[in-house]
């Protein structure tokens, strides 16, 4: 009895330690974020091109955006809520100015308090099956407003979560064919599968959050910085430590990975498709090609399902450490289970998915294509940046060269940029020597990007694919072809990001003219320091760059742009370099005769063109009908007016699509290599856009 009572004290003892100690790492949390906060801004007011004053708008602009990171469908905050925090709206700047804490401190609990709330609603709600013979729907007001209480939030979720249901369901196009009854019958059965993915969805944002190493209060200080950073202009941004390692691994650096690739079954769950060499999980001999993952727990947290969540879920939490050890739940094929730890660890950059692809058209004249999806940097040789994309992209050229490609197409669709150096290297494989383009600071010194190296690696007929997501690099490179009248451009306008960005370690003092790639801290910035401008004088900043020749685009329909962001910045037209001396202007007319004569042909773009004609009279949806009838009547009108690829055209291709020597070679010797390399064939034999431009080149060898 007397062991019994004292185990008692200790615990009454512990407990309250563990509350108090968990208060402390709560504080400090958001004292770290107010001094973040203040660091942010002190930052920007020395080295952003354009500066905001810290006043009554910043801080309101301040306040709806971290509201709208932290709740964006408005589930967690009621317009109670909303109220209560509003009288920090307009006094957000003066507390960042004298490092103050009361904001984030309110709006961390209240968000605290709502997200274990509405956790604990999600798991009631879906208990219960859902009723989709009733005659309900999600109105527009509904969806996009906060609800007036705590009673409105529980409807509204019950809405979302059923709606998320239905959607699952009627994405099985087999229930199109089945008779009414049988559709009952079919939803019934797949109802409670379905109500579990649709939990499942919900709730891995709020895990995100709670599974966070800070807590709530370390997931709020976060979204707080960052808010406060995107209020200057859409591209600076507050940077944790993992999040500015994944960005610099986009750009080429060495990247911290578990060296697997999955792929997405269509239950959503994710297979393991490859192993590479050398990596944790090759190393650790207990990862294989056809594992399933099931769960992933890091370091002293609690396990992350993610066998239905799909690849989207999967990379959100692998991203969530690049420093702990992760104890991932596998499923072999034979369906035993097995636990693997692993931790991450530095790979040197070979992506197959951002390096260049290349592969010879051959028809009545044998094109090139280089795919370029990303324009990467050599940080490890930023001299002479042998590894980066522009010298990669030179020696496809020269492969592609030695097996007589009379002209030459390069595919810039969703490539949305990364280094500018690559980009000015790139172009100058193309022009001989001069401008390439401009960059303003915030003081309004003019800075000439230019081509230093004579001479051009390929002097042919060039084409350029672009579409609505070419951004920032891909617009510094095809602007600076098309001014020097070098390619033709198709496609449709670009998405119109012309400023340069520095990531910054978040210290005061740092000088930007000094390398400070030694510094190290928990968290960076990355700040927008210039506006670019083409050697015209004009910038493709929120306007993009204009194509030779407009290929209307599937995705232009929902398609958003720099100009659509809030706090975008603007850059008024220059003088142009007084150096930029263009080549021959390039007659478009017989190649817009030959796109139109094209498209006019082709089923693909007969089937878009009335899909956009459709969509412009359409107009905004005013409700959403939860009931499953109406729900597969309006799926059959989906289908019915869905845009297809053109299949039917793989038998009528000009083209045969082929490898170059070398890579045959290589292919050869590795199967995984094959298989990529086959889908890609297969994609490129249905691309009607690529099509199009090779009939297009064809004018410009004659």
């Amino acid at each position: 009895m007397f062991k019994s009572i004292t185990n008692l004290r200790q615990v009454c003892i512990f407990l309250p330690c563990l509350v108090f100690c968990s208060r402390i790492l709560s504080a400090q949390e958001l004292r770290l974020a107010v001094r973040n906060a203040y660091t942010i801004t002190r930052l920007a007011e020395k080295f952003h091109v354009q500066p905001r004053l810290l006043n009554r708008d910043f801080s309101a602009d301040v306040f709806t955006q971290v509201l709208r990171q932290l709740d964006p469908d408005k589930v967690f905050f009621t317009a109670g809520d909303i109220k209560e925090l509003s009288k920090f709206q307009f006094d957000i700047a003066g507390e960042i100015q004298h490092q103050q804490a009361n904001f984030v401190t309110a709006m961390a609990a209240t968000f605290a308090n709502r997200v274990y709330l509405v956790d604990t609603m999600i798991d009631h709600i879906c208990k219960n099956r859902f009723d989709f013979t009733l005659a309900e729907s999600l109105t527009a007001r509904e969806d996009t407003s906060y609800p007036v209480d705590s009673k409105a939030r529980r409807e509204k979720l019950v809405k979302l979560l059923k709606l998320e249901t239905l959607e699952i369901i009627t994405g099985d196009d087999r229930l199109l064919s089945l008779s009414p009854n049988e559709r009952r019958k079919y939803a019934d059965s797949v109802e409670p599968s379905a109500r579990h993915k649709a939990q499942d969805a919900f709730k891995h944002t709020i895990n995100l959050v709670l599974q966070n190493a800070g807590g709530v209060e370390k997931s709020v200080g976060d979204e707080y910085c960052k808010a406060i950073a995107v209020c200057y202009d859409p591209h600076s941004e507050y940077l944790p430590l993992t999040e500015k390692e994944n960005f610099d691994s986009e750009l080429g650096q060495q990247q911290m990975v578990f060296g697997f690739k999955c792929a997405e079954e269509d239950d959503g769950s994710v297979k393991i498709e490859n192993i590479m060499p050398g990596s944790p999980a090759f190393k650790s001999g207990q990862m294989n090609k056809g594992d399933k993952i099931i769960s992933i727990q890091w370091e002293n947290k609690a396990p992350i399902d993610v066998s239905s969540g799909g690849l989207k879920q999967l990379y959100e939490v692998l991203d969530m450490s690049n420093h702990d050890r992760a104890t991932f739940k596998l499923q072999k094929p034979d369906g035993t289970q097995r636990i693997v730890i692993l931790m991450k660890q530095k790979m040197d950059y070979d992506d197959d998915a951002n390096k260049v692809k290349s592969f010879l058209l051959k028809g009545s004249k044998t094109v090139g294509f280089i795919s370029l999806p990303a324009f990467y940097q050599d940080w490890d040789n930023a001299v002479t940046g042998v590894n980066g994309c522009a010298n990669d992209v030179a020696k496809e050229i020269l492969k592609l060269k030695n097996e007589n490609m009379e002209g030459l197409i390069i595919d810039l669709r969703y490539n949305g940029g990364g280094s500018l150096q690559e980009a000015v290297d790139l172009a100058g494989l193309f022009i001989d020597f001069g401008p390439v383009g401009m960059a303003r600071d915030k003081d309004g010194k003019m800075y000439t990007l230019r081509d230093v190296n004579r001479g051009t690696v390929y002097d042919g007929p060039l084409m350029l694919m672009v579409n609505g997501y070419s951004a920032s690099a891909s617009e510094v490179f095809a602007g600076t072809l098309q001014d020097y009248h070098r390619a033709v451009i198709v496609g449709t306008p670009t998405y119109g990001k012309a400023t340069a960005q520095v990531v910054l370690p978040m210290d005061t003092a740092v000088d930007i003219d000094k390398n400070f790639s030694e510094i190290k801290t928990d968290s960076y910035f990355k700040v927008t320091v210039s506006k670019l401008y083409r050697v015209t004088g004009n910038s493709a900043q929120a306007v993009g760059v204009q194509p030779d020749i407009l290929l209307p685009d599937l995705l232009d329909v929902h398609a958003q742009r720099e100009a659509d962001n809030d706090h975008v910045l603007l850059a008024p037209a220059v003088a142009a370099n007084k150096y930029f001396k263009p080549y021959p202007p390039i007659n478009f007319e017989p190649l817009k005769q030959a796109g139109q004569q094209q498209m006019a042909a082709s089923s693909y773009f007969q089937q878009l063109n009335r899909y956009l004609q459709m969509t412009k009279t359409e107009g905004d949806p005013k409700t959403i009908s939860l009931q499953l009838s109406v729900a597969i009547e309006e799926e059959k009108l989906a289908v019915k007016n869905e845009i297809i690829p053109d299949t039917t055209v793989a038998g009528k291709v000009p083209y045969g699509i082929d490898n170059n020597v070398l890579e045959k070679e290589q292919l050869q010797l590795n199967t995984d290599l094959k298989d990529a390399n086959d889908q890609w064939i297969n994609f490129l034999r249905k691309d009607a856009y690529l099509q199009i431009s090779y009939e297009m080149i064809l004018l410009m060898i004659k």
